[in-house]
């Protein structure tokens, strides 16, 4: 008989970092990987040194870095720091991400670029400069948080995040064709909408309930909901997936 993988015990020694660490879903998930055991780093523009220091205080092994994760040259210099420290780089969960509700017509160029610098170009500087280093281990789990938006359309976004959206599925997809050889699994999880700061920021009131409506479950994800698919995804537990596309939207169609 196969002894399972004991999750979430399969974190611990483990170094992971999650960009976007500093709020919602980003910070939920780094600290609850942090709390079973890894090395967790918080890549972020700021504002996770104090999520890091409490964790620390607590027993856990937490680094924040301030990043700008859309900055080759700081991502670079973080990943080599990440490294320098640990020797290691078992997981990378990208989930930095900003949104903007705006038409077509009233997107800046410089809005598109910054959209598209946050939730797509980002990912793929960060898998750029891991990616050496888990080729080396011949492991890794690399994570990706998309949205339900890059399948379908969303009344809650604009096209720039659409369009960053769905790249990132295409990016997954082929990424863990290539990493496959090596044994380094990439994965991405498709939210749906979640309460999270940037939710709350976005949402007008009256719109609230028409959306809880539209989901089959009749509400709106925790970000627990998400953290908990994440970490699926980051453990052994889903070791013979890669290059999936998991939707966790409530039954959205």
């Amino acid at each position: 008989m196969t002894k399972p993988h004991e999750f979430p015990h399969d974190f611990k020694g483990k170094v992971a970092i999650v960009t976007g660490a500093s709020s919602g879903i980003g910070q939920a998930v780094a600290e609850a990987i942090a709390s079973y055991g890894s090395h967790t780093v918080f890549l972020s523009r700021s504002g996770a040194e104090t999520i890091a220091s409490e964790l620390n205080a607590t027993g856990h092994s937490a680094l924040s870095l301030s990043c700008d994760v859309s900055d080759e040259a700081q991502v670079k210099t973080a990943i080599a720091t990440v490294f320098q420290k640990h020797g290691q780089i078992d997981i990378l969960i990208n989930n930095a991400s900003i949104n903007q509700i705006a038409k077509i017509e009233d997107i800046s160029l410089e809005d598109w670029n910054k959209v598209m610098a946050t939730n797509l170009t980002s990912q793929f500087l960060c898998c750029k400069h891991v990616v050496p280093i888990m080729k080396q281990q011949r492991s890794g789990k690399i994570v990706n948080v998309s949205s339900i938006a890059g399948h379908f359309r969303s009344k809650l976004s604009g096209i720039h995040y659409v369009a960053s959206k769905a790249g990132s599925i295409g990016f997954t997809r082929q990424l863990a064709y290539e990493l496959a050889p090596f044994q380094i699994n990439v994965n991405a999880i498709c939210p749906s909408q979640t309460y999270t700061p940037m939710l709350a920021a976005t949402l007008p009131p009256e719109a609230e309930q028409k959306l809880i409506d539209s989901i089959p479950l009749g509400r709106i994800a925790s970000m627990e909901e998400q953290v908990n698919v994440i970490l699926f995804l980051a453990s052994q537990l889903s070791s013979y997936m890669t290059g999936a596309i998991v939707d966790v939207n409530g039954g959205q169609l």
